[in-house]
This record gives C-alpha cells, sequence and structure tokens, in this order.
C-alpha cells in the first residue's frame, strides 16, 4: 500500500491542522495537496486535495484530476460537477478510481489496484471565477521490490578472465545496488536495464581467470535497495572444469613372491568426474593374477608376472590424462606368520646368553677373591690327619689342624694326644697358602695338669675366665666375607678319634713338654652347656 494509504483526510481540531502542514499551496496557496507519495503494486494511494478561501469570494465551478506520466501528456482522470457529477473519462483507471467525498471543497480520490505505469504527477485543479483555475499537484512515486538471484557459470580452467558467477536484481524501483564478497581474487561489473513500465534490471558478473584451484570457492553476491529492510545475500560455490590429474597409490615397496592381495589404487582429480579409468601393464595384457575394479587393481598373488610397470589412463570430457608405476617383485626371505616366533627366539636366546654371561661373571669375581685372601685352590686340601682324611678347607683367617688327642702322641701327630707340632694356616703366610710349623707367638694361658696327667677337656678351657678379650678376637672374621661359604671338615673332639679341633683352640707344646693351649673366643662364639662352641654365624658342614 501507499506510505500514507492509512492517511484519512482530516475533518476538523489538530488532524485538520496537521494535513494542512503536509499541503503545498496553488494559487496563494489555495488549493491544498500532498507533494510526493509513494506506493507499490496491486496497492492502494489516496491522493488528497482542498480548497481553501479565505475571504470566502471565489466560486468553485468544477475540479478535475490530471495525470501527466510523462511530461507534456496530460490526460483527465476524474471530474466531479456538483450538478452533472462524476466523471472517470480516462480507460486505464476504470473501476480504479472513486471520490471519496461527493464535494467540491474536497474532492480528494483513491486509486486501488495500483501499477507500476500509475506513477507520475497527479495535479487537482479547479475551475473558479473570478480568478480563473487553480491547482495543486503530488508526485505519486511507484515502488518494485526487485526479484533478486545469483547463480554460479560453469567455465573451463584458462589463462582468460571470464565471468564466473552472476548476479541479479530485475524489476525493482528505484534501482538496486549489487556488491560482490569473495575470497579470490577477482572483479566484477554492472549494468542496468529499464523497463516499459518504469522498473530497472540490474544485473553484475564477477569474473577472474579460473584455475583448477578455484573450483569449489565461495563467492557471495550482496543486493541493496530501498525497498528491502536489510541488504540480500546469496553465497554461490564456483564450478571451474579442468582435465584431470591423476596419481597411483598403494605400492609399498615390498612386493614379495607370494603375498596376497596387493593393491595400487588410482587416484583422478578432475572436474566434471572421469568417464573412463584404464588400467595397462607395459609387459601387454594384464597378468592372470590381476583383478580390475574401476579405480583399483588388485593382485591376487605376487609373482614375476607382476614385476612390470602399470600405466592408469583417465579421461574426461577436457582431456585425458595417464600416470604410471614401476613395480619389482622381491624373493621372500622367510614367512611372514613365523616371524612372531623368530623375534621370540631370538629374545629368548639374548636373555639366555645374558644369564651365562653373568654367572661366569660372578664366579670369576668370587675365584679372584678366593685367591687373593689366600684361600687354596680348589680341591687342594691343608693337611692331611692320621686317619687320611682330608683336613677340608678353610677359610681367609688362621685354620689349626690338630693330630688325635690321646696321652702318647708321636711327633707328627698321629699318637694319642696332641704332643704333635702345631700347623696354623694363617693370614700373611707364604703366597702358596701352605702349612707352616710356626712357634706360638700370640700370648696364651698355661693350663697345668693335674697330678694324674690327663688333658684339660675343652670345656675346662672355655670355663677359664683367664681368657683375655683380645685374644678372642684374634681370629675375628672379616664383616665382608660374611656372606662367603666357609666349610668345616673332620672337626673331632680331643681324645675322640678325630685329627682336628675347631678355630676356637690352638694347643702346642711349652717348656718342659708341658701341653699349653691358647683358648679365644671370637665375638660371634656362644659357648654350650655340653661345653661346646658354637658361632652365631653360619658355618656350613
Amino acid at each position: 500500500m501507499a506510505r500514507d494509504h492509512a492517511a484519512r483526510w482530516p475533518l476538523s481540531g489538530t488532524l485538520l491542522v496537521a494535513a494542512l502542514v503536509l499541503f503545498t499551496a496553488a494559487g496563494a496557496e489555495k488549493v491544498r495537496v500532498d507533494e510526493e507519495l509513494e506506493a507499490y503494486p496491486t496497492e492502494s494511494v489516496d491522493l488528497r486535495c482542498q480548497f481553501v478561501d479565505g475571504g470566502g469570494r471565489t466560486k468553485l465551478t468544477q475540479v478535475s484530476w490530471i495525470w501527466e506520466p510523462v511530461d507534456g501528456q496530460r490526460d483527465n482522470i476524474a471530474v466531479f460537477h456538483p450538478i452533472y457529477g462524476q466523471s472517470f473519462p480516462n480507460q486505464l483507471f476504470k473501476d480504479r478510481v472513486v471520490f471519496l467525498h461527493n464535494s467540491l471543497e474536497n474532492p480528494s480520490i483513491r486509486i486501488s489496484n495500483l501499477k507500476m505505469s500509475d506513477a507520475g504527477r497527479y495535479t487537482c485543479e479547479y475551475a473558479t471565477y473570478p480568478s480563473g483555475n487553480e491547482q495543486g499537484t503530488t508526485t505519486l512515486v511507484m515502488l518494485a521490490k526487485p526479484r533478486n538471484s545469483a547463480r554460479v557459470v560453469t567455465v573451463q580452467a584458462g589463462s582468460r578472465s571470464v565471468a564466473v558467477a552472476q548476479c541479479e536484481a530485475a524489476e525493482g524501483k528505484p534501482a538496486a545496488t549489487i556488491r560482490w564478497l569473495a575470497s579470490v581474487g577477482g572483479n566484477h561489473s554492472s549494468s542496468t536495464t529499464n523497463g516499459p513500465d518504469g522498473t530497472v534490471t540490474v544485473r553484475s558478473e564477477y569474473r577472474l581467470v579460473p584455475t583448477a584451484a578455484d573450483n569449489g570457492r565461495e563467492v557471495t553476491c550482496m543486493v541493496e535497495q530501498r525497498t528491502q529492510e536489510r541488504p540480500w545475500a546469496h553465497t554461490v560455490r564456483l564450478s571451474v572444469e579442468y582435465p584431470p590429474s591423476v596419481s597411483i597409490e598403494g605400492y609399498d615397496n615390498n612386493w614379495y613372491v607370494g603375498r596376497s592381495d596387493a593393491v595400487l589404487v588410482c587416484v583422478a582429480n578432475s572436474n566434471p568426474a572421469p568417464t573412463a579409468i584404464t588400467w595397462t601393464a607395459a609387459s601387454g595384457s594384464l597378468p592372470e593374477t590381476v583383478v580390475v575394479d574401476g579405480n583399483k587393481l588388485t593382485v591376487r598373488k605376487v609373482n614375476d608376472a607382476v614385476n612390470t610397470t602399470f600405466t592408469c589412463e583417465v579421461k574426461n570430457k577436457h582431456g585425458a590424462s595417464r600416470h604410471q608405476i614401476t613395480t619389482i617383485v622381491i624373493e621372500a626371505l622367510e614367512d611372514p606368520s613365523s616371524a612372531g616366533v623368530v623375534a621370540g627366539a631370538v629374545i629368548g636366546s639374548l636373555l639366555a646368553l645374558l644369564l651365562v654371561v653373568g654367572l661366569v661373571t660372578v664366579l670369576l669375581t668370587r675365584g679372584r677373591r678366593q685367591q687373593r685372601r689366600g684361600f687354596p685352590s680348589s680341591g687342594d686340601s691343608m693337611a692331611t690327619g692320621s686317619g687320611g682324611s682330608n683336613g677340608g678347607d678353610y677359610g681367609n683367617k688362621a685354620r689349626l689342624l690338630f693330630s688325635g688327642a690321646g696321652s702318647n702322641g708321636s711327633k707328627n701327630g698321629t699318637g694319642a694326644n696332641n704332643n704333635g707340632p702345631i700347623y696354623t694356616y694363617r693370614e700373611g703366610c707364604d703366597a702358596t697358602g701352605t702349612l707352616t710349623e710356626t712357634a706360638n707367638d700370640y700370648h696364651h694361658h698355661h693350663l697345668h695338669h693335674a697330678s694324674g696327667g690327663n688333658t684339660p677337656s675343652s670345656h675346662d678351657i672355655l670355663l677359664s675366665g683367664d681368657v683375655g678379650d683380645a685374644e678372642r678376637r684374634k681370629f675375628d672374621l672379616d664383616d665382608s666375607m660374611e656372606d662367603e661359604e666357609e666349610r668345616y671338615d673332620g672337626f673331632g673332639g680331643v681324645g675322640g678319634g678325630g685329627n682336628m679341633l675347631p678355630p676356637a683352640y690352638q694347643v702346642r707344646r711349652g717348656h718342659g713338654n708341658e701341653e699349653e693351649m691358647d683358648v679365644y673366643l671370637d665375638d660371634d662364639m656362644e659357648s654350650q652347656r655340653d661345653g661346646s662352641v658354637i658361632s652365631r654365624t653360619a658355618i656350613y658342614v
């Protein structure tokens, strides 16, 4: 509808005053009309007119509405005479024009079902006496909302600038304005076409030098026009056609004899889509083990027949392109299914080798420690008693061998007493670690026998309170060697038939052929009720 269509001619009060402000005067401001009105097709518009006579001396005879579509053309569309009544002489406005008030003073009209061709100047003209004709003119502006559209133009990639998108605002009034939003480097041009009914069609083209990379990119057309509340926008994707570009994927340089289902894929980039994909082999026809499905070539079983060059050719309406790849067949070094077993065997062998190396290292280290601290070598005995048994191997501290405990023992320890020489293995002796007969240079206590000549027992010796702390520690074990195994073999009691006493006792011949015994206790020795001495640390027998 017209912008002022809802308004009605005011009859009194402030409404009349407000309406009169909108009027312009014609002939001493006697004819008041609207200066300009806007309307849309199919709607209605009211053209208002009023004659104002301040002195009341003007006589009104007739009023007419004259339409001027263009300069120089004047057509009566409505006439009112107080005696003869109303008349509508123009057939273009037949049944579309009516007088709102049947009065000379207010001959306003309404035009319905407007057309774009109704635009123009409308003059309200009075025939008066004695002043003659009086008039006022209203300009009717017909507005038209444009029909907006945008579309993509399919082009082929090339070196010339061409239109890749078009935008149109058709049959609008006034003319629309078109602009483009795009991320591609192009430009645009616009043109206008005037319609017979006064509308204007605006067309715009977006142009660039198309490449394959431009295919699918977006450009946006925006239309601005007076009748639109906000700009109209539409986005299109460019369509650039180009011949195929081809590559082959899937070859991994590991085609060994016997491999199953080796696949090559022909990848084509083209617009439009390829119309044909063809696989060929340089050796001639494709091998029997090869199966082709579209762009995919599958080798069911790799053998020497596929040791060749494969070519993929792709075509579309703009051309053809091809790519080739040479496949090399190698001998199978091992069954891939046994790879896990082989890997497990290798890892197991490495672990076993590390274990053996560690064990040998431990044994060599212990052997070096024994030699360095004076241990006899494996299998050697330190001394052999009268019984003929091996006296056993001992540690790095002093070890003592005794003869039998009888009272009439011989010099070599085979008698029944302990009159023989004292054999000790001492740290610091000759490097071979052999037994030596030495004088006892340790402090000792003389244990005088009873008149009957009985030799003091080990229990008597241990219960003696005269043994000093220094003598108890003479053969203290080295703390660093607590983890080493010590073997004590053939220990026997004094007079019990054995040939050795524990290392806690040292018996030797003193002055006057009297038996003397040095007694000491290691810190870890503990006396028992039966007279024996037990080490708190472990002794392996």
